[in-house]
């Protein structure tokens, strides 16, 4: 096998340092960048920022690099790369309509912790966020526990795939949640502003509809989800309950002119059920998911030695809000429904997934908690290019587009197979796939260990792919769909 770098895996292992010191020393390019890149799935694009690097700017650069194991092999990562023929001035726009409110992208803070006073908003919508959804505000008293997050992590630090929390809602009077939305409308005229409010009465509930509407919002999303609030009768307590989904989501439209939005919790078996009570209360649109309840038993996030149940959101909760967001696109009442898509997005290819489902834009929290605002750049890239890619000029066009490829278990084509294949240039002969199939597939591989070559047996094979997903460097791919009957 001819053993080149693994582009990605060698990018996952960059701290993203602030002020990197391997750009610091590298005067004609920004390594940094090249590699966050990389990490964002914007691999085809990173050459630009090393095409004029020299190879002593790269040393040092790999020489400067503070990582606490061994450098990132910067000068192999440039080397690998090229430089994309891309002109940014022919990029498709990002713009799209959402409850008729124009959006210069569809990329959201989510209410979060990634957006709870002016500063951090106004940082953002300077980085290019199209939006947010501002941190929740409510009428009562928040105090918040400490610690207050958790993380599930491969090595117990740094990145994470799940993320846990037990904060709430704003702890901010609401006088000053409601001036921040105020001034941010006012400096930030073309980027869009929404209130998310909890109420736990109707009377709670209009009040703070109509002050988000007198502060100018653009919308306002009401949040019937959140899985950890101390009080009850708030929170997911209401997402559970389509009548009271109904109930305050009319009560808020009897009171507001701007658009109202409920946001959805995943702590339910049939989402479409409170979705459809939103819908008949004359919901603008919905946002979904907010966190799965979890349990996490790492002490590191005990409250004076207590746990408690809450949140879990980040990479792992994609597929869960990918599968809510599929749920109501095709539901034949809901389908009609604008939809904000939340739930593991860090990528734009994540992004990407929810838009072709329905979602008209997208909102990212935990990916911010842990990468920072910068990542929209990457975000924008990679979603202009993919358009660029594919001669797509709307993002409009996009939106559902792979909804009519989802279909019931029971109309999926069980009558062929594809078999996977592998390529022995990029084999190593590890074994892995070889060991999956024996005790988690059947027994379709057989391994020669004089050689180390694994080989398929296509007397057993029954194309499930098992090999593919676990081979290591991406040997194994898949040759053409075939009749069973011809097997």
């Amino acid at each position: 096998m001819n053993k080149q770098i693994h582009l990605k895996e060698e990018a996952t292992r960059c701290l993203l340092c602030v002020d990197a010191p391997c750009s610091q020393v590298c005067p004609n390019g920004d390594p940094a960048r090249a590699i966050r890149a990389i990490r964002f799935d914007n691999q085809q694009h990173a050459g630009r920022w090393v095409a004029q690097c020299t190879d002593a700017e790269l040393l040092a650069a790999e020489e400067a690099c503070i990582h606490y194991d061994r450098p990132i092999r910067i000068r192999e990562l440039a080397h690998a790369l090229v430089e994309p023929p891309v002109s940014e001035a022919s990029l498709p726009s990002l713009a799209i309509d959402f409850c008729g409110i124009h959006c210069e992208n569809p990329f959201f803070l989510a209410s979060s912790a990634v957006s709870t006073c002016y500063e951090m908003v106004a940082r953002a919508f300077d980085a290019g966020w199209g939006g947010v959804f501002y941190k929740t505000i409510c009428a009562q008293d928040i105090k918040e526990v400490s610690p207050r997050f958790d993380a599930m992590q491969s090595d117990e630090m740094g990145d994470f795939y799940g993320f846990r929390n037990m904060e709430q809602l704003s702890e901010n009077p609401m006088r000053v949640d409601f001036d921040i939305l105020k001034r941010l409308k006012k400096n930030y005229p073309n980027k869009v502003v929404i209130a998310s409010i909890m109420g736990q009465t109707e009377k709670q509930w209009v009040s703070l509809a109509r002050m988000a509407e007198r502060a100018g919002v653009d919308a306002v999303e009401l949040n019937f989800s959140c899985p950890q609030m101390r009080l009850a009768g708030m929170g997911s307590d209401v997402g559970q309950n389509s009548e009271l989904v109904t109930f305050y989501t009319a009560y808020v439209k009897r009171h507001v002119s701007i658009p109202v939005i409920p946001k959805m919790t995943p702590n339910i078996t049939h989402i479409t059920d409170p979705a459809m009570g939103a819908y008949f209360a004359g919901a603008d649109a919905i946002s979904a998911i907010n966190t799965i309840k979890s349990v996490t038993m790492n002490s590191r996030a005990a409250v004076s030695d207590k746990k408690t149940i809450s949140g879990y959101s980040g990479r792992a909760v994609k597929p869960i809000a990918l599968r809510f967001i599929l749920e109501m696109a095709q539901h034949p009442v809901l389908k009609h429904m604008q939809l904000s898509g939340i739930g593991g997005i860090e990528t734009w290819r994540d992004a990407l997934e929810f838009i072709q489902l329905g979602c008209r834009n997208v909102q990212v929290c935990t990916a911010v908690m842990q990468y920072g605002y910068r990542i929209i750049d990457d975000l924008l890239m990679g979603l202009q290019a993919y358009m660029q890619q594919r001669g797509i000029e709307k993002l409009e066009q996009l939106v559902g587009e792979e909804i009519p490829n989802f279909v019931s278990p029971s109309n999926l084509d069980r009558q062929t197979m594809v078999y996977p294949r592998i390529d022995r240039e990029r084999c190593i002969g590890c074994g892995r796939c070889y060991t999956s199939c024996q005790d988690g597939g059947h027994q379709a591989i057989t391994f020669d260990a004089s050689n180390r070559r694994p080989q398929i047996v296509g007397t057993r094979c029954v194309g499930c792919h098992l090999c593919r997903l676990v081979c290591p460097t991406g040997a194994i791919g898949a040759s053409k769909r075939i009749d069973k009957k011809k097997v």
